[in-house]
Order: C-alpha cells, then structure tokens, then sequence
C-alpha cells in the first residue's frame, strides 16, 4: 500500500456529520450539514495547568491563549481531512500558522479555490501535488532502507515549501542520493545540515520504564490487546521478549512486538499489578486526561512527557519523515522542535487532550534546544491490534480488532476520523461519536460504549 493510501486512510474526514463549528466544513461539496450540538474542540477544563504551564514557557502562550489555540488546531485538523478527501489529486497539504492557528490547504487546481475559502481555510495554488511530493519521498526512503545514504540524516516533504527537503552534510552527497532513487532535482531543495540524530534510549504516558534492568525508556500510551493490558512505546527499546521493569524497578512485562529500523514503535504486555490510566505524567504539574487520538496537521502545538526532562512543548514542522540513526533509517516520523534527552525516548506526545506519538529520537537537548521526532501513534496500534486506552474506556474491552466481525453494513468505516458529536449508522442503528478518534478494525460503535451512544 503506498503512502498516500494511507494517509488517506489516517486522515479520512467523518464525511457523516463532522462537527466543526465555525469553520463550516458544511459549505464544502461532498460534506453533510455539521451536527451544531457536537463537541468539536477539547473543554477548556481537560487541559492540565502542568500542560499550560509548558505551553506558556516553551510557545509564549498564556492560559487563554493555550486554550484557543488547542480549539482551532483540533477544527482545522477536522477541516483539512474533509478537504483533503473533496480536493483528491489536487491536494497539496494543509498547515497552521499564527498564533490564532489559522488553517491554510494547497491545491495544485486554482479552479479549486473557492471551494476551500468556503470551508474556512485560505487557499494556496502551488506546483506539485502532495501525492507526487510524497512518491518522491517514497523512492528515497527504498533506497534507505535497503542502504542507509551516507551524510543525509533527514529528508521530509515541506508542504509549506511544496518541496521535498533533503538534509545532508553537502551538496555532493545529496545528489548521490537523488541519483540512487531516480528523484528529479527540480522537485528537491537540498538544505545543507550538521545535525547527528540518534535514538533516546537511556502504566502512564511519560512514566519511565526499564529494560532487562538496565536500559531506561518512557511509556508511550497505554493500550489494551483484548483483556491484555500494556503499553506502547518506540521500538528501538527493546525487542521480543525483553522484560521490563517499572519506574519503581518491581516487575512490568514484556516486549510481545517491536518495529526497528523502518518504523520505531513497540508493545509492552504488563502484568496484573499495573492498571493502565488514561493519563500523560505532568510530572508535578498535574496529569494530563488522554480522550482520543486525532492527528494533528504541521504547524499545530504539541507537548511532550519523558522520563528524563519532563514536560516540553513546541510545533509540529513536518509529517512523514525519513530520519538515519546510526542503528537506520526510519520513515514516517513526525519532526518536531520540541526537546529532548536520552532517557526520553517512547515517551508521550500529545496535542490537547489528543495523542500523537511516542518519542524517537533527534538532535540537540534541553539546554540548548534542538529537534525531536515521534512515532504517529496509529501505525502501532493497527500493526499489533491494539486498542488506546482514553478516558471512559470500558473495563471490558471489546472484540480483539485482530478479528473483526463481518460488517452489518452503514455508514461507519475503519480508518475514519471521527470527531464528538459526529453521528453514524452501524446495523440500521444510529449512534453519536462521544470521543475524537481514528476508527480501527473491530471498533465498531456497538463494541465500544466509551466512543458511541446509541442515539
């Protein structure tokens, strides 16, 4: 499957009844009427003080500001999923930016123009679709994987840019990657870069965890894998059958699966002692409450918990990164400006009260600065069939999503984008979404009593 598959798949709008207040996705062709009652934006009650108080020291963004910003991210990120399902081939990425967070989307069809304008986002007229952009990226990753490229560490699609970025020490080992993919230079800006990333390897987001009794990594998430309680995290910390120990050192679980180099994400099964929460360690701030997992677009707020430097927040800059560690390469990373240390690693990234991913690794720490790359959080859970632990989740889980049921038919899809108060049919019954998610396998909305209520 290629790479615009699926991030169609990841981003799909609810195209039912996505709710999303005043950017009125409504006017847009191909998407019903808003549901007016539907909760679109995180309340302002679910944002920790810890997380503002990052927010505040690491953006510049007082309580308020915070607030509305988070508001605007998640609406944007419902409207550019809608758009960028109308738009199809035309569509040339979507970002945020100002600090009203302001949405604009790019199309490569200026008769397409009015109709994003109409969806309340400013449109852009560029050269090279995202489709193209990310089949170019998509040639160098191949290459990469099979032979990591000397002197290029970093290479992404800048849709700000409509440009692929390829980072590398010089020009000359730039070219040399381009030649080996058979990418064309006028799709490339070449940006010459000393950055030396490396993984930060050293049940609550952000809590530190340790492998075999030595190594230290953060929980990512919680999950659950039908009764199985656990965690994710990256994959770089541990492989199948390394036990691990909580932050008090008594006995954890395991590694049931692990994805590195390539992807960089694992699963931890834990033992009856630990009860997963839906929680983000505020590490004295105050926990932050998980109610969903909705992807943010570039240049949204994002924070981040590890169990070396704590909180720290900054932007999103690019989706879909490809990154070389001395270990590999791995694609599909979100780059970030957030910090971060070893000991770090796997540790929680979240918008709101949405998570993201799990920390990977980067360059730079948190004295200094520097750029810090996650793991999105729904590869993991489609590779091992897990299930987010957010708020309200049912002390029974539902049917293992390794197995789903033969569908009664309706208007619910795996892979969608759902926001709250969204409304779908599933089995000739309406139910109303409850919770921000990205439907998965066998998370069918009579399965899932903490996502849909019968309506």
């Amino acid at each position: 499957m290629d790479n615009a598959t699926l991030r169609r798949r990841a981003l799909a709008a609810c195209t039912a009844a996505v709710a999303v207040g005043a950017l009125g996705l409504a006017g847009l062709t191909g998407i019903a009427s808003a549901d007016p009652t539907g909760a679109t934006t995180p309340a302002a009650d679910s944002l920790s003080p810890g997380l503002l108080r990052a927010m505040e020291r690491d953006l510049g963004l007082d309580a308020d500001a915070a607030r509305s910003r988070i508001g605007n991210e998640y609406r944007a990120a419902a409207v550019a999923a809608g758009l960028e399902k109308s738009l199809g081939a035309s569509f040339a990425g979507a970002r945020v930016g100002g600090s009203d967070a302001a949405l604009t989307v790019a199309t490569t069809d200026a008769s397409e123009t009015a109709s994003i304008t109409a969806a309340g986002a400013r449109a852009e007229v560029v050269g090279h679709s995202l489709d193209r952009l990310e089949a170019a990226k998509s040639a160098l990753d191949e290459v990469a994987l099979s032979k990591a490229p000397k002197g290029v560490p970093v290479w992404y699609v800048d849709v700000r840019a409509n440009r692929v970025v390829v980072n590398a020490v010089n020009t000359r080992a730039a070219d040399a990657f381009l030649a080996a993919a058979k990418v064309r230079r006028d799709l490339v800006t070449v940006a010459e870069s000393t950055e030396q990333p490396r993984t930060y390897a050293d049940l609550r987001g952000g809590d530190a965890y340790y492998m075999n009794g030595s190594g230290r990594c953060s929980i990512g998430f919680p999950v659950k894998k039908g009764t199985q309680n656990g965690f994710v995290s990256a994959g770089h910390c541990g492989t199948p059958g390394v036990s691990t120990s909580g932050y008090n050192q008594q006995a954890q679980g395991s590694f049931q699966g692990s994805t590195f180099p390539g992807r960089d994400y694992a699963w931890v099964a834990t033992n009856a002692n630990w009860t997963p929460r839906a929680l983000v360690n505020g590490y004295g701030n105050g926990d932050v409450t998980v109610t969903g997992f909705t992807q943010s677009v570039v240049g949204s707020s994002v924070c981040r918990s590890g169990s070396t430097t704590g909180w720290h927040c900054g932007t999103i800059q690019q989706l879909n990164t490809s990154v070389t560690y001395p270990e590999g390469t791995i694609s599909g990373v979100t780059r970030t400006n957030v910090c971060a240390e070893p000991g770090d690693s796997g540790g929680s990234f979240i918008t709101g009260s949405q998570a993201q991913g799990v920390t990977s690794g980067g360059s730079g720490n948190c004295s200094q600065g520097g750029t810090t790359y996650f793991q999105p959080l729904n590869p993991a859970l489609q590779a091992y069939g897990l299930t987010l632990v957010t708020s309200g989740t049912p002390t029974d889980p539902p049917t293992d999503p390794t197995d789903p049921p033969t569908e009664p038919g309706g208007t619910w899809a795996a892979g969608t984008t759902y926001a709250a108060g969204a409304t779908v049919t599933y089995g000739g019954t309406t139910y109303r979404c409850l919770q921000g998610h990205q439907a998965q396998p066998g998370w069918t909305p009579p399965n899932v009593p903490a996502l849909w209520q019968q309506v």
